[in-house]
């Protein structure tokens, strides 16, 4: 993650001779000469041509948070050994290369040949070094391509030492700069490796680590990459000035906070400019972690101002703009994410340091820190598991980890069981039984105030200001019984006079907080929902601590999540109206869920949605979002409500007084008589939370659009950023299809194994398109061309393996004649192409049993047989398989007539032999 930025191949080249070598007292080239020397090697030297740098987020591949390294493919060593020598001038004598020494339990045997190339370069026998399969060969995970590799390091102190026995044993004199794999095997998810069908190099080096030679300097933070934003934090905090000090001459960790504030910022810039937002889940939830490690850095031990991760922005641009010329276009929006990011940790930062203080007061000592209050922390306040465990170890304390994966793995099965099925499981801890809500009205406990839930405004820069709401408990409800009490560590519903908590109701989901004692800040008692039964609003809560009834609370709402939801719900409505607007108005709602991840709308259609009108609606919705129309909301008597022009049918279910949300036309005005104005805009009852101007929204995509029955249909759209991912999502897959279509209609080679590759592309570009979020529309259309495409390359397939059956199967007419058995080796690229030979055979010379092996470089044997219907019964063709595959230790299948199967090629000439004995025995 740190060094998100520079692995992605820059945009430029700049023509200009190589100024420098890396020798004590010679200039310094810069960072970006490095880079464009780089750039330059390749493509005038070698014919190479770059393109635009791939985001950070990966294409289409919804699985994997971050793009790995860019490698590519070319005569590796021969290249790698010419650029840094000859290019960049690094003295020959201060290389070494290693390769991999074998592995005698895997049976493998060393990688003479690589040493060979490496020889044959010019590099001395004492500089080449085979080492073992944990140093030189690479594996990208426990299954997947891999293979040998070689590697190239550098003694950073040289002077006509010999440092080989420094290679490999984590010496920082001595530090690798160059990597080439050698992919030929496929780890298998049994452990055994086997042969890749094609091989290639796979090349990477690393940037930072080569303008640390050239540059004459023993750290990547020494270089010009780093040193101007180091800089920039110095002037931004006004500390002492970065030293480069590690370990215990670290006093404090100043140099530390330096180097991880300095990386993280690099990460932060590339990521947001790739469209990654410090968020909640997968890698958005992993940057979120990294901005709040990097701001906590900054407070408190560099003791910087607010704001200052964000002003290095500029900084970072300066830095790697030319190469990202991305950064430069989306500079302010990076600053402002960073901003708003910092405000909101901060002050959860001064909570939970609170929280962990107290806590740490009343343990007893050798204790470990509750799970409970590190679960609070997390959920609640937004702290990263890394940063508890960083704050602990600064007062060398740890962490109950294994009560604390016991939380995190309740919590994930009560997510995966959804919220109903959950509150059912626990014993409907939420929901109040008849009789408890019938001693709640005896007893005159008033309903629950929750009009402070719309207490809301816009800030002077336009950000959401939630009202603080403070309620007093009226009573707690546990084991379906009515309590004044609930001990420490019991999960309990919490009923309160008043609350700011949204409860689920009218599709839209509840709220997410927690709720602390006045006078007690430092105990946070999550709420994990809430809903509405008979007029109480009840709070899941889990009790850290004992409550009861007359405590005196304050309420604190997740602002992110229901600004997620009022965010939705406004879409809903707005999805509403451009649904009836382009389907005409006979489209009724049948239904409709808001999250905070997504919104859910169900609607009645005669025929399906085309590819046009979900277009159309989509576009609808965007124009009033670039409108930035107002959403007016207010209570109007029932009655008034029910002569609105445009409002569906009211039944005597509403309540009176009833909440109508309008887009962009005031209330007043749509409750004006004789007023059309509902019909053209969104106007609907509503008791949901809900943005105060369109604008927030974004964007809307819809992701998905399938009919649940008959003349419903049901759509699922994503908003704001979610949304934008989803079209560039999208759009990188569109790009993958013109890709795959152009190669397709451009092909000029007869070969089956290409067009086998070019369908198998396509099966997987179909398989993604169908798991990944993006416009229904584009999915649709994407999905018609991969059929179409599908198409193609099984008819060309099919074609090119018949000619090549047939150019096979004359040859060996030509060689048998008239024969009545026919046993042969034959080569075939494929098992169908094998059989077609059979087939066409067979068919030429009607009287003629056939069978034909082909060995496969892999080792593997196929075999194909077909019986002449003249020698049936008595000769079975699955029969004569099952012998010659038994011999090879294989196993085959099939018909009396047509049969095929495989084995190993060690047994293949015994194949023969028992191929021909078996037909003789029979005919």
């Amino acid at each position: 993650m740190a060094a998100a930025g520079p692995l992605r191949l820059p945009l430029f080249a700049v023509r200009r001779p190589w100024p420098c070598c890396p020798r004590r007292g010679a200039a310094c080239p810069p960072a970006g000469e490095i880079r464009a020397a780089f750039l330059r090697f390749f493509e005038e030297k070698h014919g190479h041509r770059y393109l635009p740098s791939a985001p950070v987020r990966p294409r289409g591949d919804p699985t994997l948070l971050f793009v790995n390294s860019g490698m590519n493919q070319e005569e590796a060593c021969s290249m790698a050994w010419e650029l840094l020598t000859e290019v960049y001038k690094i003295p020959k004598d201060r290389l070494y290369v290693t390769y991999f020494g074998g592995d005698s339990s895997l049976g493998l045997s060393a990688d003479e040949e690589c040493r060979d190339v490496w020889l044959s370069l010019g590099v001395p026998a004492s500089h080449v070094l085979p080492f073992p399969m944990k140093d030189n060969f690479w594996e990208m995970g426990d299954t997947g391509p891999c293979g040998p590799c070689t590697e190239i390091h550098y003694d950073h102190v040289g002077g006509g030492r010999n440092a080989s026995a420094l290679v490999n044993q984590g010496s920082p004199d001595v530090v690798e700069i160059w990597n080439l794999v050698f992919m030929q095997y496929s780890r298998e998810a049994e452990g055994n490796l086997l042969p890749l069908p094609q091989h290639h190099v796979d090349t990477g080096m690393g940037l930072e680590r080569l303008v640390t030679v050239l540059q004459n300097k023993r750290s990547n933070y020494d270089t010009d990459l780093f040193t101007p934003i180091l800089d920039a934090i110095h002037k931004g905090c006004g500390g002492p000035r970065y030293r480069g000090l590690v370990g215990n001459a670290d006093v404090g960790h100043v140099d530390m906070a330096y180097r991880v504030v300095a990386d993280h910022v690099r990460t932060l810039c590339v990521c947001i400019t790739d469209g990654i937002y410090p968020g909640f889940s997968g890698a958005e939830l992993v940057l979120r972690r990294i901005l709040r490690r990097a701001v906590r850095f900054c407070s408190e031990i560099l003791h910087a101002p607010h704001g200052l991760l964000a002003s290095l922005v500029p900084t970072v641009v300066e830095v790697l703009g030319d190469a990202y010329p991305e950064l430069k276009k989306n500079a302010d929006q990076v600053m402002d994410i960073i901003n708003e990011n910092e405000v909101a940790f901060l002050s959860s930062l001064e909570r939970g340091r609170r929280i962990i203080e107290r806590t740490v007061q009343q343990m007893k000592p050798s204790a470990k820190f509750p799970a409970e209050v590190a679960w609070s922390l997390y959920g609640n306040l937004g702290f990263p598991l890394d940063l508890i465990d960083l704050m602990l170890e600064e007062k060398g304390i740890r962490l109950d980890s294994a009560a604390f994966n016991e939380l995190v793995l309740e919590d994930a099965k009560r997510k995966a069981r959804g919220p109903q099925e959950g509150r059912q499981l626990e014993g409907t801890v939420v929901h109040l039984d008849v009789h408890s809500l019938a001693q709640l009205q005896r007893d005159n406990i008033p309903a629950t105030d929750d009009s402070p839930k719309y207490s809301y405004k816009l800030g002077q820069h336009g950000q959401y200001e939630f009202s603080p709401c403070q309620a007093t408990i009226l009573m707690l409800y546990r084991d379906q019984s009515l309590q004044k009490e609930v001990g420490a560590g019991q999960h309990c519903g919490v009923i309160l006079d008043r609350t700011n908590f949204y409860a689920e109701q009218g599709g839209q989901a509840s709220d997410q907080g927690y709720l602390i004692r006045l006078g007690q800040q430092d105990i946070l008692f999550p709420v994990e929902s809430v809903c509405l039964c008979g007029g109480y609003v009840i709070h899941e809560v889990t009790a850290v601590e004992t409550l009861r009834a007359g405590d005196q609370v304050q309420l604190f709402v997740d602002e992110v999540q229901r600004l997620a939801c009022m965010t939705n719900h406004t879409a809903t409505h707005l999805l509403n109206f451009a649904l009836r607007h382009v389907l005409g108005e006979s489209t009724e709602q049948q239904g409709s869920h808001v999250t905070a991840e997504q919104l859910r709308f169900d609607f009645n259609i005669k025929g399906p949605v085309t590819v046009e009108q979900l277009q159309q609606v989509e576009q609808v919705v965007q124009d009033v979002i670039k409108r930035n129309e107002a959403v007016y909301m207010a209570e109007v008597p029932l009655a008034l409500a029910r002569k609105v022009q445009g409002l569906r049918a009211l039944d005597e279910g509403y309540p009176d007084p009833v909440r109508i949300v309008s887009l962009g036309v005031p209330v007043e005005t749509v409750l004006t008589s004789n007023s059309q104005a509902a019909m053209q805009t969104s106007v609907e009852l509503c008791c949901g939370t809900h943005l105060l101007q369109t604008g927030a929204m974004e964007d809307l995509a819809i992701v998905s659009e399938r009919q649940l029955v008959k003349g419903i249909s049901r759509v699922i759209a994503v908003t704001g950023r979610q949304a934008k991912q989803a079209r560039e999502a999208g759009q990188c897959l569109a790009m993958e299809v013109d890709s795959v279509s152009i190669r397709m209609k451009q092909r000029r080679s007869t070969s089956v194994l290409e067009m086998q590759n070019l369908s198998k592309e396509v099966g997987q570009l179909t398989k993604v398109m169908a798991s990944t979020a993006m416009p229904q529309w584009q999915r649709k259309e994407l999905q018609s061309i991969l059929k179409s495409l599908q198409r193609t390359a099984n008819t060309a397939i099919k074609k090119l393996e018949e000619q090549q059956a047939e150019e096979k199967a004359q040859r060996l007419l030509a060689k048998h004649c008239n024969q009545p058995v026919i046993i042969d080796t034959v080569p075939a690229d494929s098992l169908s192409i094998l059989m077609k030979v059979v087939n066409q055979l067979c068919d030429k010379l009607p009287g003629t049993s056939v069978l034909l092996l082909s060995p496969q470089d892999s080792g593997e044997v196929l075999c194909a047989c077909q019986v002449s219907k003249n020698c049936l019964p008595v000769f079975s063709a699955a029969d004569w398989a099952v012998a010659v595959c038994t011999q090879m230790e294989g196993k085959a299948g099939g018909s009396p007539v047509v049969a095929k199967g495989s084995g190993n090629a060690k047994g293949m000439q015994g194949a023969l032999t028992t191929a021909l004995e078996f037909a003789q025995s029979k005919l």
